[in-house]
């Protein structure tokens, strides 16, 4: 059976079609932790996660131990806590990492959760170090942090790391270290963030003066269009930054982008990778819609419109339909080792095109585990 805009239905409920999808996820991510141990995979070629090759940056080292552990906190099973706890070590250096502005992805995900499971104080502490060491990336002139490609570069991703800069000033009472993540914020909201709730991918400044020079792309179509998974990112960070400081214009500018999400996606709540390209040649970019789904479940208990609450977690449960359908799911694709298919890497560069991406099947696991209310009230980080 299928629906009205030609998505599969299956027979299951809700709640089961989504039990499933992560006792599928739980498989997939066992025989990758057993058959290739201490490796971190970032996309699939033809349905095979890739080993080692062209990653542009590292960082998505975090998404795998995050999924460990949002299965650890769904089961309780010591089997996945030691796979997780395991995995989670093996990044510990990166606390320290100067190079990227990706620290919140690696240590959020993982270090941060295994805090919540289990108020470790040591593990806390690193944590909070990863926010410090992020923080260093700010830049004066201009009030932003840089991204990993240049000084004079903003990317709209770093919205979904600057919430460990707040958690680190809120866990150490620095006051300098809130200053840092609440200008970052305004910054990007400024310059990366249009009139209709679209998002730019990077913003270019002029490094001795800070002044802003343009809006460019590494990811999407155009430097003006508007490119999914920065949209993603944006409605999902700017909440995280809402939820950290109760500032309205961070909760006003996550639902102008969830809004413009909305508007501009298909009823089964897949975009494409840019709802500007003309005729594109692939038509989902279903991490972008995990990472959505999530965020939408989150900002759903933001917003304090009855109204809005209702539509943002109606939305998020339509995307979660859609990606646990045969079409999204790799469940009825023999062979294939990741979970979610159809997402998008780099599509420019030819990096995990149409293929499972770790940090898509880790939005979708999240989104999963906040759409059942398997995490317990500590457990959820992100909302």
């Amino acid at each position: 059976m299928a629906t009205t805009d030609g998505m599969p239905q299956r027979s299951e409920s809700r709640s089961q079609r989504y039990a499933l999808a992560l006792d599928f996820a739980a498989k997939q991510l066992r025989h990758l932790s057993e058959t290739c141990p201490d490796s971190f995979p970032i996309y699939t070629v033809g349905g095979k996660w890739l080993h080692g090759g062209e990653a542009w940056t590292n960082w998505c080292e975090g998404f795998l131990g995050g999924q460990l552990w949002l299965l650890y906190g769904r089961t309780g099973e010591p089997y996945w806590r030691g796979q997780a706890e395991h995995t989670s070590r093996l990044i510990e250096h990166r606390v320290k990492d100067r190079s990227v502005h990706d620290l919140g992805f690696l240590f959020w995900s993982t270090w941060k959760r295994w805090y919540d499971l289990t108020h470790d104080e040591a593990v806390n502490a690193v944590v909070v170090e990863a926010g410090q060491t992020l923080a260093l990336r700010f830049k004066e002139r201009g009030g932003y942090l840089r991204s990993f490609v240049a000084d004079e570069s903003l990317f709209i991703d770093i919205m979904m790391n600057v919430g460990i800069i707040f958690y680190a000033a809120q866990q150490t009472g620095d006051a300098d270290l809130l200053r840092i993540a609440t200008q970052h914020c305004l910054t990007t909201r400024r310059y990366l963030v249009r009139g209709d709730g679209s998002t730019a991918h990077e913003g270019i400044f002029d490094t001795a003066t800070g002044e802003f020079l343009r809006q460019s792309t590494h990811q999407g179509w155009r430097g003006d269009s508007a490119w999914a998974r920065g949209q993603a990112w944006a409605l999902y960070g700017f909440g995280t930054a809402y939820r950290f400081t109760r500032d309205a214009r961070f909760l006003q500018t996550a639902e102008a982008c969830a809004n413009f999400y909305i508007e501009r996606t298909p009823a089964h709540g897949v975009p494409p990778n840019d709802w500007d390209e003309p005729n594109p040649v692939l038509p989902y970019e279903s991490s972008a819609a995990a990472i959505a789904a999530s965020g939408m479940l989150s900002l759903a208990k933001l917003t304090g419109d009855p109204a809005r609450a209702i539509l943002y977690r109606d939305y998020a449960v339509r995307i979660l339909d859609t990606l646990t359908s045969p079409e999204f799911l790799a469940v009825e694709t023999p062979g294939w080792e990741g979970i979610l298919k159809h997402g998008m890497y780099h599509q420019r560069k030819g990096l995990g095109v149409d293929e499972s991406v770790m940090w898509g099947d880790y939005f979708f696991l999240e989104a999963l585990s906040k759409a059942l209310g398997s995490e317990s009230a500590n457990q959820r980080i992100s909302e």
